[in-house]
Formats: C-alpha cells, structure tokens, sequence
C-alpha cells in the first residue's frame, strides 16, 4: 500500500538526508564518502584504522596504498559485524574513489558500502517490448529472501557495479544472470543516462549512481532469471506500469527513479504535468561529497 499518490514522492523519499547529519569520510585527504556522526563516533573506538575529528572521519594515514588501505577497511567491517553496525558482508567488493573516473583508492566489501556513504554504481536495463498497441515493459519480482527489497517489483536486469569490471562486461554479466540474455543481445542495449540519489537509509547513507540502459525485446522473448534473484517476470504495458508506480509502492525505492526517467524519456510524463519539473531536476542530484 502507498502512503500517497504521485511521482515525485518516490524522487523525495530517495533523496531523504540531512547533510548536518554526516560529516565527510576521507582516504588520503581525498573526500570518499558521507559517514552518519553516530557511526563516526563508533569508529573511534578504531584509533589504528581511523582518524576522527569533530566534522569529519579520515582513514589512518599509515595506510598509503590501495592494498594497505583495503585490507584496513577490511579489517573495520570485520570489527563493525561484531557490534552490529554492519548487518553482514557480502563478500563483493565495490570500488571507493571520489569519481566514477578515478583510480581506485581502496576496495571495500558491498556490506558496508552505505556505512561509509561512499559512492556506490550499478546498471539498471529497462526491457522494452514495441506492440502495436504501444509500449510494454518486463518487470520482475525480487525473491523474499533478497536483503534489499525483498518481494519487490524491479526492473529487467539490475547489478550493483563491483570493482574490476567495466560497465560493459558488468551489464552482460548481469544481463545473463538476472534474465537468461545472451551476450549478443545484451550489447544491444543503449545507455541513456544515469540517475543519482542520497538516501537515509538505516546503515549510513546510500549514495548512488545507477547507469541506465535501453534495451528492445521481440514480443517473442521471454526471460529467465538463472540465479534465484528474481522470482518471475511479468510484460506490463506502459500506462498500467505508471498508474501502479503512481499510486503504490510496490517497486524497489530506486527502480521507481529508472521508471520515471523511462516514462519522461518516452513523453508519458510531459511537460505539462504538474510534477514534472521536480522530477527532471530530481533526478539528477549532486553526490553528498558536494555538501557544505
């Protein structure tokens, strides 16, 4: 059940942090990420990994390298499971850096990503099916037993961005994983943007970029979710897609954002809608390294 109608709501309720609440979190005097004052003051209980001040949270400087300031971090989720900050690893490392761009600076396990609020990547496709009757999309069921989400509707394909991995060889992997889409078919989808948010989240702050491709079906193609992620997919037509994210909230929080991007992409929200506006702007909001 939704707690009200609407589009711009969903923008809002991932966008739902107070920049007084966190101070920066840095590696080598570099800003990473966003940490919550209550976290920072649990991890000074760390002096031999961190170094915390009164606005902000450095990673000990004796770590002066991408392996030493990894297996740091490392050692800090190990020790943040323990007193229950970190719920559970996840045991896939995401890349910590200032830019999408940038090298590196460390690497740290999925789990924690939101602890220290530090930006996190993923690609998101929507799979879209061209009737003569308009435009349809595949959505699936999240499985109950997911961490994030369970039970939720989602989009065709969604992945996390883990370090190593080009978005590209990242999409394909996801694509076969999450929907059965053979490599070939999957390179057919186009990239038509990303969506940014900061969202309050119980762990810390979730700070992300999700990539957003395109990707055209036959009617005839039917998915198949290969590693139990994904419960069923179902192809809704476009209007009914819009009129179920409008008026509850049975997607994932994040893949109401991909939706609404593909509904303003594709002229079903225009203009003149009241909302629309906030949304275009919504959507594209400055990483929380940017507060003041």
């Amino acid at each position: 059940m939704s707690a009200g109608h609407g589009f711009l709501r969903h923008i809002v309720e991932c966008n739902r942090a107070d920049p007084h609440d966190y101070g920066a979190f840095l590696i080598g005097g570099i800003p990473v990420g966003r940490i919550r004052r209550d976290v920072a003051h649990r991890l000074a209980e760390f002096p031999d990994l961190f170094v915390v001040g009164v606005r902000d949270v450095a990673l000990h400087p004796g770590f002066a390298d991408f392996a030493a300031r990894s297996q740091a971090l490392d050692e800090a989720v190990t020790r943040l499971v323990k007193i229950g900050l970190v719920t559970k690893r996840r045991n896939e490392p995401y890349p910590v850096a200032a830019r999408f761009t940038d090298a590196p600076l460390a690497q740290l396990d999925r789990g924690s990503v939101a602890t220290f609020g530090v930006r996190a990547y993923g690609v998101h496709v929507n799979g879209v099916v061209r009737r003569p009757d308009g435009l349809y999309l595949w959505i699936g069921v999240r499985a109950k037993d997911k961490l994030v989400a369970p039970g939720k509707l989602d989009n065709l394909v969604a992945g996390g961005q883990p370090i190593g991995l080009s978005l590209t060889q990242n999409l394909i992997k996801e694509c076969a994983e999450e929907a059965d889409i053979p490599e070939a078919l999957a390179r057919q989808a186009h990239g038509v943007g990303a969506i940014t948010y900061a969202m309050a989240v119980p762990e810390g702050l979730r700070a992300d970029t999700l990539f957003v491709y395109d990707l055209a079906l036959e009617p005839g193609f039917v998915p198949r979710n290969t590693d139990g992620e994904i419960e069923s997919f179902s192809l809704m037509p476009i209007d009914a897609v819009a009129e179920r994210l409008r008026t509850t909230d049975d997607f994932k929080f994040n893949v109401n954002l991909v939706i609404i991007d593909f509904l303003i992409r594709h002229g079903v929200l225009g203009p003149e809608h009241a909302e629309y506006l906030g949304i275009v702007s919504g959507l594209h909001r400055d990483h929380p390294t940017a507060w003041r």
